[in-house]
């Protein structure tokens, strides 16, 4: 019996710990403490087709506050920043405005969201612009169990103009597509290729209008499924028949622009035309531009040249030599062509030994009495110094 009671408790505990130790919401926040009522219902359930494409781990969910005011929050983990930053925007509403809780966050009066790293956060509450204290406070409490990393950078391609405020979605599945974008285009347009997309609506001549942006790992894979979308859902068809919803169609490089709810081909070409990618390739262009100068120009510098170094040479020459001869006047003997560190190759052409002195009409006066030959007469010598 104490054996079976022992494994029990050591069952319970391998069950119930590794549950707390991955526990990311606090048990605090601000002084609030989680409340012991009903957890609020996650936008997106566990295990949903959107979750997944946006590479969901898991959910939590507490409720925090006092008998007067409180908050609920839903914590989605996501495998990445993107996969979190994807489902950041797909939860936005336009009713959100911009917070200043992180980098990405926005609040309403009783709807917050906040993505910090590969956490997503779903606050409710009521009147939550007083409950900031608790909200920051949330936010650093998590902020460091998230993971950091580079979020996305497609929706800069999209143009600012005439875009409604806070309806741009990122999108990494054919599920989710399907559902902000009409006619069912999810399935074709190459997922599971590593594409990704990007879309957002637009007031185009006084109606909504969607411009969605694909982005493909290569020119051909892009140029392959404008084809394909051509043939398959008559894109870029303005034969089609009145009341069916029309789709226009642009490829740029890697990039696939597809407007839906445009009026005609023209109206499109507002929002398509200003989706740019293109890049200039050759094989014979520099990779500098470089302006030969004329032959004038290049005789003339070589002239400056020439006489710049000469004159360098020249200065340096003269500050050498003078210096030299300055301190041989000043100090004979002490500093250049001393007794003892000159060195005369004689030919032999004579058998008197030779005196450094004997070079220099103002060496130091000789000792009284003492005779110096200063014409050499009877040698030729050759002076090397060390």
């Amino acid at each position: 019996m104490r054996r079976l009671t022992v494994l029990s408790i050591a069952v319970l505990v391998l069950i119930v710990w590794p549950a707390h130790a991955q526990q990311t919401l606090p048990n605090q926040v601000s002084g609030w403490t989680q409340t012991a009522g009903v957890s609020p219902v996650p936008a997106l359930p566990s295990g949903s087709a959107i979750l997944a494409e946006y590479g969901w781990r898991s959910t939590e969910s507490a409720s925090y506050g006092t008998a007067s005011r409180g908050i609920g929050v839903v914590l989605f983990e996501m495998d990445d920043p993107s996969g979190a930053y994807g489902l950041y925007s797909y939860l936005r509403t336009p009713e959100l405005a911009r917070a200043n809780l992180t980098d990405h966050s926005s609040i309403s009066g009783d709807h917050a969201l906040v993505l910090e790293g590969n956490l997503v956060l779903d606050i409710h509450g009521q009147d939550l612009g007083k409950s900031t204290p608790q909200l920051r406070a949330l936010v650093a409490a998590v902020a460091p169990k998230a993971h950091d990393g580079t979020l996305p950078m497609l929706g800069a391609f999209l143009p600012q103009k005439n875009m409604i405020d806070r309806t741009d979605r990122y999108v990494l599945g054919p599920q989710t597509l399907n559902q902000l974008f009409p006619g069912g285009l999810g399935d074709s347009l190459g997922f599971q290729s590593r594409a990704e997309a990007e879309l957002a609506h637009y007031r185009l001549a006084g109606h909504d209008a969607i411009l969605l942006i694909v982005e493909f790992p290569t020119d051909q894979l892009a140029s392959r499924q404008l084809v394909d979308l051509e043939r398959t859902f008559h894109v870029n068809d303005t034969s089609q028949t009145a009341g069916s919803p029309m789709v226009f169609a642009k490829r740029s490089a890697t990039l696939l622009a597809i407007v839906s709810g445009a009026s005609s081909e023209a109206e499109a070409n507002v929002l398509l035309d200003q989706i740019q990618l293109e890049t200039d390739r050759s094989w014979n262009e520099p990779t500098f531009q470089f302006k030969e100068p004329s032959i004038g120009m290049m005789i003339v510098g070589s002239i400056i040249g020439a006489g710049t170094i000469c004159l360098f040479a020249l200065i340096a020459g003269i500050s050498f030599g003078g210096l030299r001869l300055v301190i041989k006047r000043v100090m004979p003997g002490k500093i250049f062509d001393t007794k003892n560190h000159l060195q005369v190759l004689q030919l032999g052409l004579g058998s008197k030994p030779i005196n450094s002195d004997d070079f220099y009409g103002y060496s130091v006066p000789p000792p009284p009495g003492a005779t110096v030959d200063k014409n050499l007469p009877d040698r030729v010598a050759m002076r090397i110094f060390r």
